[in-house]
């Protein structure tokens, strides 16, 4: 029996954060170890370079993802782990794709619109100001990278879904014109996914820069949490938990009886202080041999790059015979016989 093939990227951009685990890491991760799953898991440093154009953090980015990954125990022999730029099939694939796809299609990507409305609404004369081909051509990269592996399921937040249907789109079109090549995606929405609130409240985010380094020393780790916002009720009085971060955080962590317990707890009126230190002990417990492993893969960048080029060996045992195939599909082939 065939396995479900799934795929996942992560934009080398930042330094994942304790929302990036709960969220995605850790059920990948999880899946990683389904034997009946083909889990296709790659850090897309080409994506990276159309928001971020800073050499030194994208490869810091790319190292720190990949160590997070390995620390938290990603079973590779399982699944396949690559970098995107080592697999030459996807940026040649993306053109071909590129042939095929409407222009319509690409000027109703959201990316691009938001751009353009940004721009409209600051007055600028020219509606495109800033907008790059990167951007512009986004979601033909991303079709790409699904469509080379024929991945069947594809696990994306909300905002993502119009990719994988652009994704559907351009395949299903590169079918018509040249035979059935590719398998149709589909969209995976995890509904259960937690969404952690960050050090104001707001969702844990770069873009709000109030996120909590996953990996951070124990000393700054403990220093944000402590930052952590809370409203100005006394010791002793009773609190809400499901309005409060601190507990958002924990449950996303903690086990059903665990998480029973300190709601009694706020219900007795626990102390922000005290919580906060809870909080801190309870997730630095959770973290530490893990946080262990981080650090000393990234004083041995050369086991994080064995890693990476195994995956690539793997990747490109799919990639490389069905990109000839594409190849001499479109009449890209050698003149003799």
């Amino acid at each position: 029996m065939s396995k479900t093939r799934v795929l996942t990227g992560i934009t080398t951009t930042g330094t994942p954060h304790l929302g990036n685990y709960v969220g995605a890491i850790r059920p990948a991760i999880e899946a990683s170890h389904d034997h009946n799953v083909l889990p296709f898991y790659f850090l897309a440093d080409y994506h990276a370079l159309i928001k971020c154009q800073d050499p030194e953090r994208v490869r810091q980015s790319t190292l720190e993802i990949a160590a997070t990954w390995l620390a938290l125990g990603l079973d590779t022999e399982n699944a396949v782990f690559y970098r995107q730029s080592d697999i030459p099939e996807i940026a040649e694939l993306a053109w071909l794709l590129g042939c095929v796809t409407a222009k319509g299609l690409m000027n109703r990507a959201h990316a691009y619109k938001a751009a353009v409305q940004a721009n409209e609404e600051s007055g600028e004369s020219d509606p495109d100001k800033g907008v790059t081909m990167g951007l512009f051509n986004y979601p033909i990269l991303m079709a790409a990278d699904i469509l080379l592996f024929n991945a069947h399921k594809v696990p994306v937040g909300k905002d993502q879904i119009q990719h994988i249907e652009m994704a559907r789109d351009i395949g299903g079109r590169f079918n018509h014109i040249y035979g059935e090549h590719f398998t149709l995606p589909e969209a995976v929405v995890g509904e259960e996914t937690a969404i952690l609130a960050g050090l104001d409240g707001r969702k844990m985010s770069k873009s709000y820069d109030n996120t909590i380094p996953l990996f951070l020393p124990e000393k700054q780790f403990r220093k944000l949490i402590m930052k952590i916002k809370t409203n100005s009720l006394e010791p002793g009085v009773p609190k809400d938990p499901d309005t409060c971060t601190l507990f958002s955080i924990y449950r996303a962590f903690a086990t059903k009886e665990e998480v029973a317990d300190v709601r009694r707890r706020y219900e007795d009126g626990i102390a922000w202080g005290e919580m906060k230190q809870f909080l801190f002990e309870y997730l630095n417990d959770h973290l530490t041999a893990a946080r262990e492993r981080y650090d000393a893969l990234l004083q041995s960048p050369d086991k994080i790059e064995e890693a990476l080029q195994d995956g690539a060996r793997k990747a490109r045992e799919f990639s490389a015979p069905f990109v000839k195939q594409l190849r001499a599909s479109v009449g890209i082939r050698g003149l003799a016989g």
